[in-house]
């Protein structure tokens, strides 16, 4: 499947769009120059196209199987993964101390997203290690640090989460997993785990899992939940690994897509483990792994859109059917319509993906409140809408190829069966939006409400050149800024049922915001054509979707579980 990394589009977007200027003006990240991350963009991206890209077809036609408890992963992975290792890819944020890059998290997310739309199923394992790696750095000992940092940053360890079990998905509280306090101040942790993505393989020399259980005095629920590292080779006294741990790996799942990651059903039979962070703390510490997996895995999404859209303008170009101007079917209305609003929408996810990581690195760089209230604002709008938008534009990928995208041989439905699990795991989507609306408005709007005011002031700077799209992203705004008091009047439980219109709603504004910053900086170019297409086309569909939050949830819960079964 031909790929080209999205280098230049990256670029425009950092430089005119996002406000990367600022990460790079603040002392922590004043090395991230525009030249040097155009060389590290440039780079990353022709690891996509040259080694990443041809790897995509195999891991789906061949995937990952357990043989005699060893996990064999799809041909070409373990070379594509040493290229990932080598090129200093796996930890671009890591600390320097240790190894890292240490460059800005925007960097990050932008080669994140073009490794996920070059081959999804191995751009999994490197992403799960950051979200270690940052966990670890935040609450690690020392001691962990000095031994699993330099090796998960290296590549030569790879890394995991282990939360959900058959009975405790998204109730994570739930879970019967237990450790048992040995004598050594090492723990004896007992319990299976589902679902945990490149939960082992053949590509690293060790599996480092991350793993939630409880200990005997431990409380019931999340509170008396601890966090333990859990290697499948324990560390010598030089730190290789060494002999087995007393752990195993069941079965893979048997899946939709990403046949090329192994999912595996963990066991771990007094498996012997070190805590991280304190006891009965353990989901402080996995929530810094799980924020950081949440923006990555928006990103998944908007990878995996980029590379179904560029899957399907190649056919749109080629096929021919019936006479059109260009020759080919993307001259027909109807496919000029869905290949523009996929290309709309990938550009508005990717926007608010790296508005998030912006708010992130300038958290980081300035520990302003304000800053890293934005950050969590943004955060699960990133997520939930970058995911949707990978899952939108790779089913409008199947259409645009008509027949031939039901047919597997075109590739097409992969891109689709890929990304669908990305609006499930690291919370759902629909957890997403109610983080949104509860946490996340526990400020009584204000995180959201100093955004707006930015929406329109920027559109009232663009009225003068741009006066009809500058006049409905503000109208826009102004009425979300009215729902979004209406919601931080209700009390918590209300708030549900409108919860995934609004986040929807949030997200076309914001996409309409920066369209038309976009065409400010680009005012005679295809980012004003863009912004033509998606402010006057895709944002009215906010008015739609607000009116639903502002029918509350009479309607939604008046419906009764005999209702559903008539």
């Amino acid at each position: 499947m031909p790929y080209t990394a999205p280098v230049p589009e990256f670029t425009f977007l950092l430089d005119h769009v996002v406000g990367f200027d600022a990460v790079a003006g603040t002392e922590r990240y004043g090395d991230a120059s525009p030249d040097m991350v155009g060389a590290v963009l440039t780079e990353a991206g022709k690891l996509c196209d040259e080694v990443l890209a041809p790897l995509n077809r195999n891991g789906d036609l061949h995937p990952a199987r357990l043989e005699n408890g060893v996990v064999r992963t799809s041909p070409g992975f373990a070379e594509g993964y040493r290229a990932i290792a080598d090129g200093g890819w796996v930890a671009i944020t890591a600390a320097p101390e240790y190894g890292g890059m240490g460059l800005p998290v925007t960097v990050s997310t932008a080669v994140n997203e073009m490794m996920s739309g070059a081959c999804l199923a191995l751009q999994l394992n490197p992403l799960l290690t950051q979200g270690q790696i940052d966990a670890l750095e935040h609450h690690a000992s020392d001691e962990m640090k000095a031994l699993y940092l330099p090796k998960l940053i290296s590549g030569e360890w790879a890394g995991t989460m282990n939360l959900t079990e058959p009975q405790a998905g998204s109730d994570v509280g739930a879970l019967s997993s237990k450790a048992e306090r040995n004598d050594d101040g090492t723990y004896a942790v007992t319990g299976q785990k589902i679902f945990i993505s490149w939960g082992d393989g053949d590509v690293t020399e060790n599996v480092c899992h991350l793993v939630l259980a409880r200990l005997p005095d431990g409380k019931p629920g999340t509170k008396g939940i601890s966090l333990f590292m859990v290697p499948k080779y324990l560390p010598d006294a030089q730190g290789n690994p060494g002999v087995a741990n007393s752990l195993k790996v069941v079965s893979l799942e048997h899946k939709m897509g990403l046949h090329g990651s192994p999912t595996c059903v963990m066991s771990y039979e007094g498996a012997t483990g070190w805590l991280v962070g304190e006891e009965h703390d353990g989901m402080r510490a996995m929530f810094t792994m799980m924020n950081n997996a949440r923006l990555s895995v928006g990103a998944q999404g908007i990878g995996a859109a980029e590379g179904a859209y560029q899957h399907a303008l190649a056919y749109a170009l080629e096929r021919k059917q019936g006479p059109t101007p260009e020759g080919g079917i993307v001259g027909h209305a109807d496919v000029r319509r869905m290949l523009a609003g996929m290309k709309a929408d990938i550009f508005a996810a990717r926007a608010i993906s790296l508005a998030c990581a912006v708010a992130i690195d300038m958290s980081r760089a300035t520990e302003s409140a304000e800053w890293t209230a934005r950050a969590a604002l943004l955060t699960p709008i990133a997520k939930a809408f970058g995911t949707d938008v990978g899952i939108s534009v790779s089913e409008q990928g199947v259409q645009v190829h008509g027949g031939m995208g039901y047919v597997e041989e075109t590739g097409a439905a992969q891109f689709y069966r890929d990304v669908r699990v990305t609006a499930i795991y690291e919370g759902t989507n629909g957890i997403q939006a109610m983080d949104l609306v509860g946490r996340k408005l526990m400020d009584g709007g204000e995180a959201a409400n100093r955004l707006l005011d930015e929406i329109e002031a920027n559109a009232e700077a663009a009225r003068a050149s741009l006066p009809d799209l500058a006049g409905a992203v503000w109208d826009a705004a102004e009425s979300l800024r009215e729902t979004l008091d209406g919601l931080v009047a209700q009390k918590m439980g209300e708030r549900f049922g409108g919860a995934v219109p609004f986040l929807r709603a949030f997200a076309r504004v914001l996409g309409g915001h920066f369209h038309l910053r976009a065409a400010m900086a680009d005012p005679e170019g295809t980012h004003r054509r863009l912004a033509d297409f998606y402010i006057t086309r895709l944002l009215p569909e906010h008015t739609g979707l607000l009116a639903q939050v502002s029918a509350g949830d009479e309607t939604l819960m008046a419906i009764t579980t005999e209702d559903l079964a008539a």
